[in-house]
């Protein structure tokens, strides 16, 4: 599917059916992103606390005065007086890591004795044993990777039952690179940025402007070789977007495909997007896959491969937590121990079926936006499946030969999978929620965005006692106006259908200009927000949003069909699968 930026959307699961067919031929490159599910900080995460660290020891004041970072206040204070030193790059720019690290640690030694630290302890997620045992099945050869830490390797211990099978590359050995890859010395993984071990760790500006030209040719040249996969990686790296684009000079640049994962529902950066569109415009396939995260990017994987060992994944998948209706911890030995931000969601049954000479959905929706009708609905085989009254069907539909209008049989077990009915119910349940809690919608691909129409509304006291004020504008940026707010999917687990909430800064009036300074601004808002606090906003939500014994609806129609629905009163906790 193209974008409105030239390039095309691949699918989560189309994305996998290709990996079947092409593993081998695809490298993988990647980034920090890879590493958070592992507990290693971003460098997002690391920028701040440079930050606190410089003020601290510069205005030799105590910790404790700027201890928390998630409050807008302390991260103001700190800003203004980066700001008054006037050395140091702009919030968000790619220099900033670079230029804070250097400036906080400027001796080479205490800089590996910072990010040693950071990487102690840190184990292998799924995603590193996924890998590994891609690896091991001879399905991925070739991982480059911007990362310090060892989880790769990690990885391939666990999974081969010992190290020396894995061959890594760093700044140091830069020479060895394209000798592994000319002699086939499989699997490999090269450190783009040096190996937190190494002396010579490229972390600080001038080291980044200034990219190892070996490992550059060698990985340029590997482009021409084979395809590519970027994962946990944003393209705030100069060097690296600058050796992609220097890949794509040559006439035959990626020949199985670039495909970049990319998390959340906004676009990625500008200068990922005209990467990708460049790839487009060359003919190479691929293009932006949204994923969940790298460790369910690497569960689809996996399921598609055939004659996989797959021994140590199934030891991980053991300790997976699951969704349970199950009560609130109590003195049982066995009680849940971690609380899931999901909602039961008991959904209607049947909707109106409308058999008609209408196109698909874009062309249904049109017509029910320009009858001005309150109906949510949607196209399937069986034709236009509908939630309103009767007379606002046909006044919607009145132009396409309406031959039947009847009952439509909602089968809870296609609710199990993205189909034209999840869809249909994922619609109306936003309609009904936003009816119900006079909240303000936005649609995404995904998921749903709700955020108060009028935040200065009693309803709100405990949410603003949580989160501090609920609506503004960003620094520098009048035009961009925030909200708090929350994310909503729906999800299958445990044979039932859940409602996911997340809570979340909502925006309005992004452009290529602000878009950064709305990710930065999201981040710094939510950064803090540990478990007790994350646990009372989340209580908040969801106890806003249950229902009882009660139906909330989606339009409030009194003929046709209207979409009622309950949602739970207790959200769902973790147990451990046996």
């Amino acid at each position: 599917m193209p974008s409105d930026s030239g390039y095309q959307i691949v699918t989560a699961d189309d994305f996998a059916r290709r990996f079947s067919l092409r593993g081998p031929n695809l490298m993988w490159l990647l980034g920090a992103g890879t590493s958070a599910a592992a507990g290693i900080p971003t460098a997002w995460d690391m920028i701040w606390e440079f930050k606190q660290q410089l003020y601290v020891s510069q205005r030799r004041v105590s910790p404790k005065m700027v201890a928390d970072l998630a409050n807008p206040a302390v991260q103001r204070n700190i800003q203004s007086f980066i700001d008054g030193l006037g050395s140091f790059p702009a919030p968000g720019t790619p220099e900033e890591y670079a230029s804070f690290f250097e400036a906080a640690y400027a001796n080479e030694a205490d800089r590996r004795t910072y990010l040693d630290s950071k990487i102690r302890g840190a184990k292998p997620s799924y995603g590193h044993i996924a890998l590994a045992t891609l690896m091991r099945c001879n399905r991925t050869r070739l991982v480059w990777t911007t990362n310090f830490d060892p989880l790769v390797a990690d990885g391939c211990a666990k999974v081969y039952g010992g190290t020396g099978h894995l061959t890594t590359v760093a700044i140091e050995s830069a020479g060895l690179g394209r000798e592994v890859m000319d002699e086939g010395r499989w699997p490999a993984e090269i450190k783009l940025h040096g190996d937190f071990r190494s002396r010579r760790l490229k972390n600080t500006t001038d080291e980044l402007r200034e990219q190892d030209a070996r490992l550059r040719a060698a990985f340029i040249g590997a482009c021409g070789r084979w395809g590519l996969i970027v994962a946990g990686y944003s393209g705030r790296d100069d060097s690296i977007i600058d050796a992609l684009e220097g890949a794509l000079d040559d006439e035959v640049a990626f020949p199985a495909g670039i495909f970049w994962l990319h998390r959340g529902e906004g676009p990625p950066l500008p200068r990922v997007e005209k990467l990708l569109a460049r790839a487009a415009s060359k003919s190479v396939d691929g293009g932006l896959v949204s994923i969940e995260n790298f460790d369910e990017a690497l569960r689809d994987l996996v399921r598609l491969v055939a004659d996989l060992d797959t021994e140590v994944l199934d030891s991980m998948a053991a300790e997976r937590r699951v969704l349970s209706p199950a009560p609130r911890p109590g003195d049982n030995r066995n009680f849940p121990v971690v609380r899931l931000n999901a909602l039961e969601v008991t959904a209607p049954t049947v909707c109106r079926r409308i058999v008609c000479s209408i196109g698909g959905v874009a062309e249904v929706r049109n017509a029910v936006e320009a009858a001005d009708v309150a109906m949510v609905a949607t196209r399937s085989k069986a034709g236009v499946l509908a939630f309103g009254s009767d007379a606002d069907a046909r006044a919607a539909l009145q132009g396409y030969m309406i031959e039947d209008i009847d009952l439509h049989p909602i089968d809870i077990r296609r609710l199990r999978y993205e189909s034209q009915e999840r869809g249909l119910i994922r619609e109306a349940l936003t309609r009904a929620l936003a009816r119900k809690h006079d909240l303000w919608t936005v649609r995404r691909r995904s998921a749903d965005l709700l955020t108060p129409e009028t935040a200065s509304d009693d309803k709100w006291t405990k949410l603003r006692r949580l989160t501090g004020s609920l609506a503004g504008s960003v620094a520098k940026h009048e035009e961009l106006e925030w909200r708090e707010g929350v994310s909503v999917r729906l999800d299958w687990a445990d044979n039932r259908l859940w409602l996911l909430i997340e809570p979340r800064t909502v925006f309005e009036g992004i452009n290529d200009d602000n878009r950064m300074a709305a990710t930065d601004f999201a981040r710094e808002r939510t950064i803090r927000r540990y478990n007790p606090k994350l646990n009372d906003i989340l209580s908040f939500w969801s106890d806003l949003f249950s229902t009882g014994n009660d139906e909330i609806h989606a339009l409030g129609v009194t003929s046709g069909v209207d979409a009622g629905f309950r949602l739970g009163s207790t959200t769902a906790f973790s147990r451990r699968a046996r």
